[in-house]
């Protein structure tokens, strides 16, 4: 490690907050980023504003690790703001990475995901029907809301990044490895994925008895699965055979189906039909009948091989109808 200590910024625009938790799975590792860099901003952790960003040089922090994707106002204006301040720029997760979960709200605009949740979900007690308003005035003054945008983007579609780290969340590891990395001035080729090369059925200790074939799909609470065969085999959609390795199969091991999260193999364009592909390859029908019938068994097929690469699929999101723009 360098004598000068580093300057590391953290930030999280749409994301649930996990890949902020990661960083405590650093464990003992924590200890060596205090020693090794000063953490400049992380509104999650600490009470950062952003006119401390704004007051900063350019290129002044030296690495952020930037979590979640970009759906609003705000979320694009910190991503540029971190930027420009930034040396090297982490995607930090899948959000970031791909887009996410919060990916899939592109099938929708954002009008009818906010009537949703303020209007029209079963658990929602709204009479007066009010909706959030881009401002309001108050005593004190005037209080502004960012607008929600109908296409979520991933990180590297609204700015530069140098770096990428898959998961849902990472791994304290794997997040470790990359702040090592900028500590020892051993950086990767820009653009690297930092993760596994091969597949996570090759870090997948279940073993593969049979000629890999199924007559249907079954999800997980619905039989108690082998706890030593490959859960593919035993019908389960599982997206280790299309998936980066680099979580150490953290889900197969413990008999959870791989769910695509460390995003695709290098050359992959489109996670989503690289997973569809591997399923449709298993199946084991007689006409298309056979097909419909098994694929009609997965109950939200979006969801399922698009959950968190739909914002950089081929096809991206749903067509806006002109009256919703």
């Amino acid at each position: 490690m360098t004598d000068k200590k580093l300057k590391v910024a953290v930030y999280w625009a749409a994301s649930c907050g996990g890949c902020d938790v990661t960083i405590t799975h650093m464990h003992e590792k924590v200890l060596d980023l205090a020693a090794a860099a000063d953490i400049v901003f992380w509104p999650c952790a600490m009470d950062f504003k952003y006119s401390d960003v704004e007051a900063m040089a350019d290129g002044e922090i030296d690495v952020c690790l930037f979590n979640g994707a970009i759906r609003t106002d705000e979320h694009e204006h910190i991503a540029k703001l971190l930027r420009r301040k930034t040396k090297v720029m982490v995607a930090h997760g899948s959000c970031a990475c791909t887009g996410g979960v919060p990916g899939l709200s592109n099938m929708t605009t954002a009008k009818e995901g906010l009537d949703r949740s303020y209007l029209s979900a079963p658990s929602t007690e709204n009479k007066e029907r009010t909706m959030p308003q881009l401002t309001t005035r108050v005593p004190e003054g005037e209080l502004f809301l960012p607008a929600f945008w109908d296409t979520v983007h991933s990180l590297r579609q609204v700015v530069d990044v140098e770096y990428f780290i898959p998961g849902c969340p990472p791994t304290g590891a794997l997040t470790w490895a990359a702040i090592e990395a900028v500590v020892a001035g051993k950086l990767p080729p820009v653009g690297s994925t930092i993760a596994g090369e091969k597949t996570v059925c090759e870090e997948c200790p279940l073993e593969k008895r049979n000629k890999m074939k199924i007559t249907q799909i079954r999800r997980p609470w619905e039989f108690r699965p082998d706890p030593d065969q490959c859960l593919m085999e035993q019908g389960l959609i599982c997206f280790g055979p299309a998936t980066r390795a680099g979580c150490g199969a953290q889900c197969t091991k413990v008999l959870m189906p791989c769910r695509g999260c460390f995003g695709p193999m290098p050359g992959v364009e489109d996670h989503g039909a690289a997973l569809l592909s591997a399923v449709a390859s298993v199946i084991d029908a007689n006409d298309e009948n056979d097909i419909k019938k098994i694929m009609d068994s997965v109950p939200d097929p979006l969801g399922t091989f698009y959950r968190f690469g739909l914002a950089e699929s081929t096809f991206r999101r749903a067509r806006i109808a002109k009256e919703d723009c």
